[in-house]
């Protein structure tokens, strides 16, 4: 029980990850406050996870916005007493070179994937510190540390997503608050299939042929990045502040 009692606020909780991380923390004993733009599967996450035992609350809502972002946190203040895990696991996929990309693909990409993590990254720590401490575990990915073809307004969000977590992993390792980040290369979810739909493939076929590139042998299921998550976010990470960790199977970004 790593997180009995501790308070974890999870955005994209519908998403293939985010219901994974829901249900490994609530396992683990800890108090959910769940977001997500989609109302109906925020529901259900919420409600599989308190039929197990785990104290919940949500909020549907969009993280363009910084209301919103700032009500989630407020919100898991009001009905837990604080915040001491933020996870930002939310995010979106826009492909595109520079000239294929729209200013809406590329402001959306930025509203979503970097600027809902400042405002809510700012807005959790101020009770992260009032209860002596806590962690914040960021999703970045591999294409921003090391970007891939065709996804400028992606590759560059989550570059920037990097960057902001060794910031914060500086600024507020003093503070008894450590931020670090995961980076993943692909993941076997919802998200990525529907994006091979959109594009005109068979998602189990174009699946199997991603298992082929990766020396591990398969892409990532979403346990395999929950598991990091709640380790970083966990005390025996401890000692681990400001860092962008890399969970690929040992696949590289090329292209």
């Amino acid at each position: 029980m790593r997180f009995e009692n501790k308070i974890v606020v999870i955005t994209g909780a519908a998403g293939g990850v985010g219901q994974t991380l829901a249900r490994l923390f609530a396992s683990e004993g800890a108090r959910l406050m769940l977001s997500d733009l989609n109302e109906e599967g925020l529901q259900n996450t919420a409600a599989e996870v308190n039929q197990a035992g785990a104290e919940v609350s949500y909020l549907a809502g969009n993280l363009r916005e910084k209301t919103y972002c700032e009500a989630v946190i407020a919100q898991a203040a009001e009905v837990f007493g604080g915040v001491d895990i933020l996870l930002n696991n939310a995010g979106i996929i826009p492909r595109g070179t520079i000239e294929e990309t729209t200013d809406d693909m590329w402001f959306t990409a930025m509203d979503v994937n970097l600027n809902a993590v400042f405002f809510l990254c700012r807005a959790a720590i101020p009770h992260m510190k009032q209860r002596g401490g806590g962690a914040i575990v960021n999703t970045s990915s591999v294409w921003g540390t090391y970007p891939g073809p065709n996804h400028v307004a992606y590759c560059t969000s989550k570059g920037a997503v990097a960057a902001l977590t060794k910031n914060l992993g500086r600024d507020c390792a003093p503070l008894g608050i450590r931020v670090n980040a995961v980076c993943p290369h692909e993941i076997n979810t919802p998200m990525i299939r529907s994006g091979f739909e959109r594009r005109g493939l068979d998602p189990d076929k174009a699946v199997e042929e991603l298992n082929k590139s990766v020396p591990i042998g398969r892409i990532a299921e979403p346990e395999d990045i929950a598991d990091v998550i709640a380790f970083l976010a966990s005390n025996e990470a401890r000692y681990i502040a400001g860092e962008a960790v890399e969970v690929t199977g040992a696949k590289p970004v090329s292209g």
